[in-house]
């Protein structure tokens, strides 16, 4: 997955809503000297990110920090090449309808985007710039009826190179987006 996100070794990776922190560590495992900061709101998945560093012997290079992705950014987190990002996108009115697997193991949390589901995107688009490097990227998983929107709203904020990344059963699932130099 690192090399389709165009990760080189030492560079600097955000994996912003990282819950488990699964995405920024399979990036981790895979380039060598990459340093990536996971940045979760919750205590509890704060908790579960740190114990899969130990657990994957990353803590040379992989640092938990609590961070809210729906506040400014912190200016001693310094600037990223490259974002990922997981947010909640679920319109808050659809989740009650999800899988059971989904609904009654998720935090609610997780899941609710708000009333549209693209809360987190906006903020995202507006913040993110604050975290990149000229020309750094951000891929942002996404629900399958969203990448329309998802690249209106980057587009909107001075994004480029906006392009939909399918799943293997072929829904968009990934928008990524570069910030110009």
């Amino acid at each position: 997955a690192a090399p389709l996100l165009g990760v080189q070794p030492g560079m600097r990776v955000l994996d912003l809503c990282a819950g488990s922190g699964c995405i920024g560590l399979a990036v981790a495992a895979q380039v060598p000297q990459a340093r990536v900061v996971l940045g979760e709101w919750s205590d509890g998945a704060l908790k579960i990110c740190r114990q899969n560093v130990r657990r994957n012997s990353l803590t040379a290079r992989v640092v938990p920090m609590q961070a809210d992705a729906r506040e400014k950014p912190e200016k001693s987190l310094g600037e990223f090449q490259c974002i990922v990002s997981n947010p909640p996108y679920i319109p808050s009115q659809v989740i009650e309808g999800l899988e059971p697997e989904v609904k009654d193991h998720e935090p609610r949390m997780a899941l609710d985007g708000e009333p549209d589901g693209l809360k987190f995107y906006r903020i995202l688009a507006e913040e993110g710039k604050k975290y990149l490097k000229n020309g750094g990227s951000i891929y942002m998983e996404i629900g399958w009826d969203q990448a329309k929107d998802v690249t209106e709203i980057f587009e909107a904020m001075g994004f480029s190179g906006l392009r939909t990344v399918r799943d293997m059963a072929g829904n968009d699932r990934v928008v990524c987006a570069r910030k110009e130099k």
